[in-house]
């Protein structure tokens, strides 16, 4: 048996990785080891699915009988997502698991990215002094942007799988180029850290804006004047040595809040409520599944849908008739272009809404046989979440059933009065459209066509007004007024008509109407303006919309690092 693995420490090892057929290998290992009383170890077993039901069967077999020194170390990879996990439930509840956690906190993950870098690493630059303020200062980047994940699309719009090998080829080229230049080449630093090593995962160019302005905060020349902060309260170190390095953060780092990322505390709340609320659902959706007859007048879950579907259907209207719309028109202008494409689309969404629940009556009655896509709806509408065929026709929306429905409605609504004599809204609701694009698209269209402009030379200008939607009895002359936005990340101070940081508990505060207009884009003025991303839901993503220029007093970086957006719902 000893030619199958080796002997460290007067004990007999036999390790076997798996994959490429080495299940054979494997069996052979244990039962040897088994008898003798020797260790294996198996690595990768989530590369052999099918060979894992026989595994827990050896295990079983050699529970009984085997040497008392006998021990057997599994590992594997983490699954990507909760349908991937393989491993039998039997070796899972026999077993002691142990796992290699990524660090969670500024606190842990700047240690660790320390950890990559030792006392030779720092001596090795002749430019000491640069050398080690930007490696540290790449080492909070390298922290930073790791960690800002757990603050879902206020951190990042997408996650990236940012690496140690990220931060320790920076170092080298970092070496490289103070070794190669009599100047600090900050510009090309920033550039190498952010375009290329740690931008080459970025797929997005929000997320590209906000690692760019990391880095033009913390690498910069007053970095060695003792003038730079990498998060309030938190100067960038001088010149020690590499224990002194790790003894300063457990020193001076503040401890762990969203301000360390340049985040806005109400940024945890969101993402702490949003974490609970899906555990919620987790455990709503656990609930048993019984249709049976309730005892003691309790409602079953098919008389809950039903009641549920019949009011649906009784608030639905008939669907737009566009042929009888269009004759109504003498001349098609943008907006009413916009006007027929959203009755349209919403056209599809209600026909798909009607024809799904009237089937699902037909089948609750026993009409007709219950399918998998009706069996769907009813829990769909039983746990109070929007149906899967719906969401394909219609808007992205992070809503209930309940509160989604109403919405609907509201939209529906709005689209009758747009539609009753085609002139336009004295205030648009822009969170009301399918495709908010197109109507701030048509801004331009009708602003180019009067003025005789070139479309592609025009951009929009957006001026936050001090009023709500009530205080206004008509639209403007040219553009329009656009109410029901809300800003996440900070809030807008009405009398001084610029950004402010938010109220602590008020995440998604509401925007007064915006005026937006066509103006030449040579005419735009980008001072003190911080180009905010518009969206359509929390989400974020791929839910962008727009970008609105919105004035700030104070250096737009910080609302860029504060995750600043505007969305269309709540």
């Amino acid at each position: 048996g000893k030619k199958l693995g080796y002997t460290f420490n007067n004990r007999n090892f036999h390790n076997v990785s798996l994959g490429q057929g080495q299940e054979v290998v494997a069996e052979q290992a244990l039962d040897v080891a088994a008898k003798e009383g020797h260790w294996v170890i198996l690595q990768n077993i989530h590369l052999v699915a099918k060979w894992l039901s026989s595994l827990e069967k050896k295990l079983e077999q050699h529970s009984e009988d085997s040497h008392q020194d006998f021990r057997v170390f599994i590992s594997a990879e983490p699954a990507p997502s909760p349908e991937s996990h393989i491993i039998p439930q039997g070796i899972l509840e026999n077993s002691i698991k142990i796992t290699n956690e990524a660090p969670t906190g500024m606190h842990a993950n700047l240690h660790k990215a320390l950890d990559n870098f030792n006392q030779d690493t720092l001596e090795m630059c002749t430019r000491e002094n640069e050398f080690k303020s930007i490696l540290f200062a790449l080492c909070y980047f390298h922290a930073v942007v790791a960690e800002r994940r757990k603050f879902g699309p206020q951190g990042w719009n997408r996650s990236y799988p940012f690496n140690t090998g990220d931060l320790t080829i920076s170092v080298n080229v970092l070496y490289n180029y103070l070794e190669a230049s009599s100047k600090v080449p900050y510009d090309d630093l920033r550039y190498l850290f952010g375009e290329i090593m740690y931008g080459g995962h970025i797929t997005d160019d929000w997320d590209r804006r906000l690692c760019k302005t990391y880095l033009e905060e913390f690498i910069k020349p007053e970095m060695l004047e003792g003038e730079l902060f990498l998060a309030p309260g938190f100067p960038l170190p001088g010149n020690m040595d590499y224990n002194g390095y790790h003894q300063y953060i457990d020193d001076a780092l503040p401890p762990e809040s969203p301000y360390l990322y340049g985040l806005h505390p109400n940024a945890e709340i969101g993402f702490l409520t949003q974490t609970s609320e899906k555990l919620f659902r987790v455990v709503l959706e656990m609930q048993p599944r019984d249709s049976s007859t309730g005892e003691g007048g309790v409602v079953t879950r098919e008389e809950t849908v039903k009641s549920l579907l019949e009011e649906m259907l009784e608030k639905l209207v008939d669907e737009f008739n566009i042929a009888e719309l269009m004759a109504k028109v003498e001349d098609r202008t943008p907006y009413v272009v916009v006007a027929f494409q959203e009755c349209e689309r919403m056209n599809i969404l209600t026909s798909e809404i009607k024809r799904s629940l009237r089937e699902l009556d037909l089948g609750l009655k026993g009409e007709l046989t219950m399918t998998s896509d009706m069996e769907n709806l009813q829990n769909a509408l039983f746990l109070d979440t929007v149906p899967e065929s719906w969401i394909k026709k219609a808007y992205p929306s992070t809503a209930s059933l309940g509160t989604w429905f109403a919405d609907l409605l509201n939209r529906i609504k709005e689209l009758e009065a747009w539609t009753g004599d085609f002139s336009l809204p004295s205030a648009v609701w822009l969170g009301g459209f399918f495709n908010p694009q197109s109507f701030l698209t048509a801004i331009m269209q009708s602003a180019a066509r009067k003025n005789k402009w070139p479309l592609d030379k025009m951009t929009l200008q957006c001026d936050v007004t001090k009023k709500n939607r009530e205080d206004f009895a008509s639209p403007p002359r040219e553009g329009a007024y656009v109410h029901g936005l809300f800003m996440e990340g900070a809030r807008w101070d009405t009398q001084a008509g610029i950004i402010t940081d938010a109220r602590l508990k008020e995440l998604t505060p509401a925007m007064p109407v915006i005026f937006i207009k066509a103006i030449p884009a040579d005419k735009q003025d980008c001072r003190s303006m911080y180009p905010c991303p518009v969206y359509k839901t929390r989400q974020r993503g791929p839910t962008y919309v727009w970008t609105f220029n919105l004035k700030t007093k104070e250096n737009p970086s910080k609302w860029v690092l504060a995750g600043v957006a505007l969305l269309l719902q709540v």
